[in-house]
């Protein structure tokens, strides 16, 4: 039943960081299998950051690395700040969660396992206030 609701979605998984510092050099890992090459789909960052975020942005840095091996790196920015200061996302108990779009209408031109790794790409050590960063990929219809 629960998969009926969300019919579009692919993979989706999430990364948490220990005690909600994200240190410089960890890499969120996810292996996402990809098992149908005719079909388009959307690919989603998701972030829970926590209401001690220092920053209004987050940088990322995102490896894709397709079955046989060829890589692609994406620098990306994502805005979790107004510039009055409110989060954006929805917000419950000093957590707020975003989805961006990361990629849409994307063609994987083979089936396997795909390997996307994420970094922080902010400018210190550990990343204090990130709870959780994840992906999603769904399928366009």
């Amino acid at each position: 039943m629960f998969a009926a609701c969300d019919r579009h979605r692919v993979y989706e998984s999430f990364y948490s960081s220990k005690d909600a510092a994200w240190d410089k050099y960890s890499i969120a890992r996810f292996e996402i299998p990809i098992s149908q090459k005719n079909r388009n789909y959307n690919l989603y960052i998701n972030c829970r950051n926590l209401e001690n975020y220092p920053y209004s942005n987050l940088w990322l840095f995102i490896d894709i690395m397709s079955p046989d091996s060829l890589t692609i790196r994406d620098t990306l920015e994502f805005q979790l700040a107004q510039p009055n200061g409110k989060w954006t996302g929805r917000g419950t108990g000093g957590v707020y969660e975003n989805q961006f779009a990361y990629k849409t209408n994307v063609f994987f031109p083979d089936t396997g396992t795909y390997l996307f790794q994420v970094q922080h790409g902010m400018r210190v050590d550990e990343l204090r206030g990130l709870k959780d960063i994840g992906i999603r990929v769904e399928y366009t219809y």
